[in-house]
């Protein structure tokens, strides 16, 4: 009987197939290993999956932008100069930073009050020290202080910052 010499090729081929189909899905799986356990680590939680058995967790604080009132009228006064030298002014128009609608309508409201208390706070301010970053910076924190004092008095919430829209001594 004559034997055939001929290999068999749709087996070897059916192997080889096989294991680019294995290979594939080990590369599949460990990507995904990856990706979850990356997630897991990074405090994300897994895809999918509910952490309804941990204690609850406080909400995270949603941002909520600042509102600001412009008081339009300028603050000027006289400041006291150096060693009774000549007379200097202050010009400062300002800008009040708040939370809420609310609490810079109350501001609105007391403002004649509060304007009036800034007055008299600049007119006290050293004109020298005004004329420095740190004067100014320590001249707002004064005011920040001034009208939220005013606030309280009159039962309202404070206001957050007191920012100068223009600052000219002379």
């Amino acid at each position: 009987m004559a034997e055939n010499n001929t290999p068999a090729a749709p087996p070897a081929k059916k192997g080889k197939l096989k294991l680019i189909i294995l290979l594939v899905l080990v590369v599949v799986l460990a990507v995904g290993l990856s990706v979850v356990g990356t997630l897991w680590f990074l405090g994300g939680g897994l895809p999918g999956v509910t952490g309804n058995d941990e204690a609850p967790q406080e909400e995270a604080e949603v941002f909520q932008p600042s509102v600001y009132l412009n008081i339009d009228k300028a603050l000027v006064t006289t400041v006291q100069a150096e060693n009774g030298g000549r007379q200097r002014y202050a010009q400062v128009y300002v800008s009040l930073e708040a939370d809420t609608p609310e609490t810079l309508a109350a501001a609105e409201l007391h403002l004649p009050l509060v304007r009036s208390q800034l007055v008299s706070l600049l007119g006290n301010s050293d004109f020298t020290e005004l004329q420095t970053p740190q004067g100014r910076a320590a001249l707002a924190s004064s005011m920040l202080a001034t009208i939220n004092q005013v606030l309280e008095q009159e039962g309202e919430a404070p206001l957050k910052g007191v920012l100068f829209r223009n600052f000219v001594v002379q």
